[in-house]
């Protein structure tokens, strides 16, 4: 992965406490603006897996194997509820806490029964869908889910700056659909964003966690409102966002904790700052 030029900002995962730390950002026409650290390094992703696993979902979609309101998961549960997180299925369990679409329950649980619903539908293994639908069409020779599909896959800065590439110009599917798919789903509804405490709003998309009005959020200040993205307890995260027309990976070997939630932030203000004065 060659950038086309260096971006000071990004230098401050130097200062990150943690062993290893690789990021870049990338645009929409899928150049790399600037990269620092061992891009090819392959990290743990843990929930940043899940990205991953909504975009096959996607695809899915596209080819007509599921419908968003076909029926999976607990009574009443749709294909739309669990990739938005309103099925009612618990954190970590197959406890059922809430009717669909009553609440934002962050779910690795509904993730998994997504999974294993597209695996059903399509035939296929999911990590083996996946890797057909998403990683290898993109290139992602270094990517490959080894666990749960919300929180097992195993990647490089590389790869995914490959699938932020997509996100923001759409190849695999449509515009149209990954538009839907950054949009609130269920809007309105309260839950506990992991890491931040209950949001009032706690927005989603199809999979894509939504910035909006969040506060405190893992993103910066300086991020615009329509940014999607997701974070990982293994220390990593992707965003995109759509206003600075850019989007920002970064990989760590140190798990998410409060050095997290005070560096993050900060970097993120700090790559916007500098591509905001690099554009005059």
């Amino acid at each position: 992965m060659e950038s086309l030029e260096t971006l000071e900002s990004l230098q401050a995962v130097s200062s990150w406490p943690v062993d290893t730390a690789a990021t870049a950002v990338v645009d929409a026409r899928g150049r790399v603006l600037g990269a620092h650290g061992p891009v090819d390094h392959r990290f743990p992703l843990a929930s940043v897996t899940k990205l991953l696993t909504s975009y096959a979902v996607l695809v899915a979609v596209e080819e007509g194997a599921v419908e968003w309101d076909e029926p999976a998961g607990p009574e009443g549960s749709t294909v739309r509820h669990l990739i938005a997180h309103t099925s009612g299925l618990a954190f970590d369990s197959a406890d059922v806490q809430a009717a669909p679409g009553t609440k934002r329950i962050y779910s690795n649980t509904g993730f998994q029964v997504l999974a294993d619903h597209v695996e059903a539908a399509s035939g296929i293994p999911f990590a083996r869908y996946l890797a057909e639908a998403v990683f290898e069409p993109l290139g992602m020779t270094s990517s490959e889910l080894t666990g749960s599909a919300g929180a097992g896959a195993e990647s490089t800065v590389s790869d995914l700056v490959r699938f932020a590439a997509e996100v923001q110009a759409p190849k695999l599917v449509s515009a149209g659909l990954v538009a839907e798919a950054t949009t609130v789903a269920f809007p309105g509804l309260r839950g506990v964003l992991p890491g931040f405490g209950l949001q009032k709003d706690n927005d989603w998309g199809l999979g894509f966690e939504i910035r909006a009005g969040k506060s405190p959020h893992w993103t910066g200040a300086a991020s615009s409102p329509r940014t999607f993205g997701h974070f990982g307890q293994s220390g990593t995260f992707l965003w995109v966002d759509p206003e600075a027309g850019v989007a920002c990976v970064a990989l760590t070997d140190r798990r998410f904790g409060e050095w997290a939630v005070a560096a993050w932030p900060a970097f993120t203000d700090g790559v916007l700052a500098e591509l905001g004065r690099a554009r005059g």
